[in-house]
């Protein structure tokens, strides 16, 4: 079996490392990838955003499955441009990615299918983020409601920070279009855990 990963960072490492220990793999491709991966698989010069260019080279090489590491093409819709090619791929489509590419969509979302979330309120105006803070009790948080690379949330423990970051990402446009549109959130103290799981139309399966 012929397999392309995309990205190129340490959690693409890991993935190729993991596949690379499978009798079922004969090949790994990685797009773009990095040093380390270059142990353990091909790498390619095509960037994880090239939709055109990782469609075109996973058709030429006949490839079998392609996982996918990073958000952003998940987003782009990776897995739709691969399956309307035939082409077998891991990750959820462009539709299911909008949980993780958008903060706003992710709390409608949740709201519809009353999933406990904490409360928020949404903002691409600079004046109105500002007056909304009034409607929350600090601490609170300001999140870009786009991709930012895991830098778009803010804690904010005052007023004037608060403040500081709805300008540094509405205004000053921070994290670029990822974040002319905010979260102001409710702060909720506790431990952070995540449960990863795999999901076909009719299974839940839990990662231990």
């Amino acid at each position: 079996m012929k397999v392309l990963v995309i990205g190129g960072g340490a959690r693409e490492h890991a993935l190729v490392w993991k596949l690379s220990q499978s009798p079922k793999v004969t090949k790994i491709f990685t797009a773009p990838g990095n040093g380390g991966i270059a142990q353990l698989a091909q790498c390619v010069p095509v960037l994880e955003t090239d939709l055109d260019g990782l469609l075109t080279f996973a058709l030429r090489e006949k490839i079998d499955l392609t996982v996918v590491g990073p958000e952003v093409p998940l987003v782009a819709g990776v897995v739709d441009r691969f399956k309307a090619n035939g082409l077998q791929i891991f990750g959820p489509d462009q539709k299911g990615a909008r949980l993780e590419g958008s903060k706003k969509y992710a709390k409608e979302f949740m709201l519809k299918y009353q999933i406990p979330t904490a409360q928020y309120a949404a903002y691409d105006n600079l004046n109105e983020a500002y007056a909304g803070l009034e409607q929350f009790a600090f601490p609170l948080v300001i999140k870009a409601d786009g991709l930012a690379a895991g830098k778009g949330v803010v804690i904010c423990h005052r007023k004037e920070e608060a403040t500081a970051a709805i300008k540094i990402m509405i205004e000053d446009g921070k994290f670029g279009a990822a974040g002319k549109e905010i979260i102001i959130e409710e702060f909720l103290e506790g431990v952070e855990a995540s449960l990863l799981c795999l999901v076909t139309a009719d299974k839940i399966i839990p990662l231990e």
